[in-house]
């Protein structure tokens, strides 16, 4: 079996919108890395002002003990959930900040497929604040339109199930479709077929930077 490409960050910011993007995106692969890198997880938004959501923000932090992310490297903003285009400027002075402090090698972001309106301006500003930073864009089913996976990372099964654990914490969104353990295998298996492997996460590229070498 080829393996073509071997990545790897020794600082990788994981970045979204609102408790449980990341997982969702990002779940199997942050648990396939969580114990050989620094991983920093950080969400803009703790969605406090729907009361319907009042636990989210400890389902989170449950969520991300699942994955292998202890909570002093898990981080929830205070930006207003969607009115995020009315704050672009305060959001890429935080994402600036957060790249001073932290000087992550690879940043993952949502697609730019997704249509939600404060996704789309994390995409935006997240590659105007790490300018020079390697940064791939993850899927939130429920917001994207013609995402396509040109970036394909094999996870094991054993990533598969914990990615599976993690969501199953939210228990506010037990009736979502999108945290229906069905669905998210399915996911996973069909990006691993694209891989020709068993299971894959996959992302699209907003910006890859590197350097060609040839081993002696």
């Amino acid at each position: 079996m080829n393996h073509d490409m071997t990545f790897f960050g020794k600082k990788v910011c994981f970045i979204g919108a609102h408790p449980d993007d990341i997982e969702l995106g990002c779940g199997a692969l942050i648990s396939h890395i969580a114990k050989q890198t620094e991983v920093c997880c950080v969400t803009l938004s703790d969605n406090q002002k729907n009361p319907t959501l009042k636990n989210v923000v400890e389902e989170h932090y449950r969520s991300m003990k699942v994955l292998g992310v202890p909570e002093k490297k898990v981080i929830v903003g205070k930006f207003e959930t969607r009115r995020f285009p009315e704050f672009r400027q305060e959001i890429l002075e935080y994402l600036i900040e957060l790249n001073r402090n932290f000087h992550p090698e690879i940043v993952f972001v949502h697609t730019k497929a997704d249509l939600h309106q404060d996704h789309a301006t994390i995409t935006d500003e997240a590659l105007r604040a790490f300018r020079g930073t390697t940064v791939l864009g993850y899927d939130v089913i429920r917001s994207s339109y013609g995402f396509f996976p040109n970036f394909l990372v094999e996870v094991t099964e054993e990533d598969v199930e914990k990615k599976i654990a993690s969501l199953s914490e939210y228990h506010t969104y037990d009736s979502k479709y999108y945290f229906d353990p069905a669905l998210t295998r399915a996911t996973l298996i069909r990006h691993g077929a694209l891989a020709e492997r068993k299971f894959a996460e996959g992302f699209d590229i907003l910006r890859i930077i590197g350097a060609f070498g040839c081993v002696a």
